[in-house]
Formats: C-alpha cells, sequence, structure tokens
C-alpha cells in the first residue's frame, strides 16, 4: 500500500521555519499575516481579520493607508538613512509638530519604547549628580511595564519580568498606583526622577488618577527630581488627546516624555521630549542612537501628525462608543469586573482568564489580546468607524455566552 504524504500548508511552513530558526521567546498565536487594508489583515488563505490590536497599538492609521505608502515609497527613492553625523529635512519638522503637540521644546529621537525609557533613565541619573551628591533613586509604581532593555527592567512594577534578571538597577523604590500617601513616603531628596505610565498597558489598562499625577507633579517640583510620564502605549492619539496627561483638566505637564509605538506607523521610531530643564541634562556626547530618527521614519511620523490632527475627534467619538457597548456586554456578565481605559485603548477586566478568548476572536476573524491574564486589550486604529465597533462586539457577545457568569 502507497503512503501519501501531505504537504504542510503554507502556513505551517512558514511557522515551521521559525521554529527552527529563530530564538523561541514569543509565545505566538499560529496566525500567518500576509496583508492589510485599514482596520483588517489577511492570512495566507485570504481570511480577513478585523485588527483591534493594530500590532500593539503601532498601526495607528490601519493598513496601507494611501497617505502613508505614497510618503514611504517617495522617501525610500531619496534618503531612507544618513546618520546623526548630518542634518536632514525632517527631523526639525517633526521635533516642532510634537513641540506644538506636547509642550515640551526639545526631542531626542529613538527607534524603540524601552530605547526612549532608557535616554530618560540617564537623564534622571544626569540630573541628579549634577543636583546633589548620591541623588540617584528612582520612584516608579508596581503593576508598571517600561521595557526590556535591564535598564527598562528595573523600574518595571512587575517582578515576572525582573526574575531573570536580576541584580538590576540600584536605588530604585516601587509604590502602588494612585497611592498618594505611599508616594509621598517613597520620595525624598535622594530622589532624581519619579517615572509613572499614565496608563498602564501590560499592567492592565490601568488609568491613573488626576490627583495621583498632580502629586507627584508637587513633589518633584518640592525635592528637585524629574517627572517622568510613560506614554508608549496610551499616548500619540490613543486616548482621543495627543498624550494622555493632557487628559487632566489644568494639564499635568511632566519634565520629560517619552512615546514610541503609532509615531511613524509601524516603521521604528520612538521619541524622548522634554522642557529645557531636563534637556540640559544631556550635554554633548552624552547620549546617541544610530538609526534613531532617519530620514524614513521622520517622514512618516511627519505625515501622520498631519493626518492624526483630523483624527482626534473620531477617536473620542469612536471610542466612547466602543467603551458603551462593552459595558452592555458587561451588564449580561457577572465574570466582566470593569470597562476601563480612554478613547481606544480599553481593557475588559474579568474574573477568568482571557487566553481562550482570544483564541475564539481569532477563530471568529477579530483580533485582541489578553494582559495580565484576565485583561482583554484593545488597541484598535485610530480609523475605525461605528460599524468596525459592532462587528466587533457581535463576535465579543457570542464569545462571552460561552462563559459560565
Amino acid at each position: 500500500m502507497t503512503t501519501v504524504e501531505i504537504a504542510p500548508s503554507p502556513s505551517q511552513q512558514v511557522m515551521d521555519l521559525e521554529h527552527a530558526h529563530v530564538l523561541q521567546n514569543y509565545a505566538r498565536y499560529p496566525l500567518v499575516l500576509h496583508r492589510g487594508r485599514g482596520p483588517y489583515v489577511y492570512d495566507l488563505a485570504g481570511k480577513r481579520y478585523l485588527d483591534f490590536i493594530a500590532g500593539i497599538g503601532v498601526n495607528a492609521l490601519g493598513h496601507a493607508h494611501p497617505r502613508i505608502t505614497k510618503v514611504i515609497r517617495e522617501q525610500a527613492g531619496l534618503l531612507i538613512h544618513s546618520s546623526n553625523l548630518y542634518y536632514h529635512e525632517y527631523q526639525g519638522p517633526l521635533a516642532a509638530a510634537l513641540t506644538r503637540a506636547s509642550g515640551l521644546t526639545r526631542t531626542f529621537f529613538a527607534n524603540t519604547g524601552t530605547e526612549a525609557m532608557e535616554g530618560a533613565l540617564k537623564m534622571i541619573r544626569a540630573h541628579g549628580n549634577r543636583a546633589a551628591a548620591g541623588k540617584h533613586e528612582i520612584v516608579s509604581l508596581e503593576n508598571s511595564f517600561h521595557g526590556r532593555t535591564l535598564g527598562a527592567l528595573s523600574i518595571t512594577g512587575q517582578p515576572k519580568y525582573r526574575k531573570d534578571f536580576e541584580p538590576l538597577l540600584p536605588g530604585v523604590r516601587f509604590v502602588p498606583p494612585n497611592d498618594e500617601a505611599a508616594l509621598e513616603q517613597a520620595v525624598s531628596d535622594s530622589t532624581a526622577g519619579i517615572v509613572i505610565e499614565w496608563i498602564q498597558g501590560e499592567g492592565g489598562v490601568v488609568p491613573m488618577t488626576h490627583s495621583f499625577t498632580r502629586k507627584a507633579r508637587e513633589l518633584a517640583d518640592r525635592y528637585n527630581a524629574l517627572l517622568v510620564f510613560d506614554e508608549i502605549q496610551c499616548g500619540v492619539g490613543r486616548t482621543g488627546n495627543y498624550f494622555g496627561y493632557q487628559l487632566a483638566d489644568p494639564v499635568i505637564m511632566p519634565d520629560v516624555m517619552v512615546a514610541a509605538k503609532p509615531v511613524a506607523c509601524g516603521l521604528p521610531l520612538a521619541v524622548i521630549c522634554a522642557n529645557e530643564r531636563a534637556a540640559s541634562a544631556i550635554g554633548a556626547g552624552m547620549h546617541g542612537s544610530t538609526f534613531g530618527g532617519n530620514a524614513l521614519a521622520c517622514r512618516v511620523a511627519v505625515e501622520f501628525f498631519g493626518i492624526l490632527d483630523e483624527l482626534l475627534p473620531a477617536i473620542r467619538r469612536v471610542g466612547a462608543y466602543f467603551k458603551a457597548e462593552l459595558e452592555g456586554l458587561a451588564a449580561k456578565h457577572s465574570f466582566i469586573k470593569e470597562v476601563r481605559g480612554y478613547g481606544l485603548m480599553v481593557g475588559v477586566d474579568m474574573a477568568v482568564p482571557g487566553k481562550q478568548m482570544v483564541l475564539d476572536a481569532m477563530d471568529a476573524g477579530l483580533l485582541m489580546n489578553c494582559t495580565h491574564d484576565t485583561v482583554l486589550r484593545f488597541l484598535p486604529p485610530y480609523i475605525v468607524a461605528e460599524k468596525e465597533v459592532d462587528k466587533a462586539v457581535r463576535i465579543l457577545a457570542k464569545i462571552f455566552k460561552k462563559q459560565k457568569s
């Protein structure tokens, strides 16, 4: 009897090759994406998925946006990279756009959020060393996530990320988020910086109260420390404002702000924005980046900011609609504890694990993810409309019905 061998599917071939040669540090979902258009992506077989995770908040304008595609094609034919030994035409306009959006006057360009956080940590340390001997401590928050490098891990308030790499940077104190008394007790003359995610992303979409961040600003001023806001996930339009700290009224200004994910619509680009006091801590030769702020990424980001201005009202409107629809589902299912977030950064906190729900949603054509084990996280592209929200909610309603309430 002849045995017929069945060749693996194209998707399985892709996954097998990665399993054989790529470092196995990612727990990937069994899905190979091939292309995208607007708020949708397609696998190798042509199946369509509504993308409500958007590259973990990176693909702010969805996929194959015509203006972004045009700019990439044009700039790739002119100049992609020149290094920071020379000027090019787009760092200045992008830095000016960031100043207008953030209210901070100086920008450093990096590649990733964790790299931007490393630069901010150096700014904190340089500021502290200049101010007084022994002024080097950093106050951060429990449940926070700031990146994967050793410095960023040192201020990440989740032991599961730190434990395999300890000992890490000394002099870090952690306080519970939104605990003003604990924050006041932790900050002292030895404190060089206070680092806060305005909305904790990997920590389960947990917003900071305006009162807490106002207290942080007050303490930073009192003890001559730098207040750093990590806006890597919640910034650059995600909340319906340019940055999360602008949700407060009056706005609570940081000394330093780091952002990354959506800035260049999928190309690697991150920024450190600082006021003059913080920026003056970094002099010539004290910091740098080979790839940071290259011509291609910066030109795309300039184009993105030109589009973002028009999108902010829609982000607020569609985000409010999505949150209200999710709250309607929460009212029907007792395992849903809370719906949190602003704009198009929304988390559904549950009393049950969410991993299987993510897989069920993927089977049904909806991409999302689960963070903190029990929080479904949604970071849709800024171009989504109510009709896409309705489709996502219909899929979620069917998935939630499978769960015992």
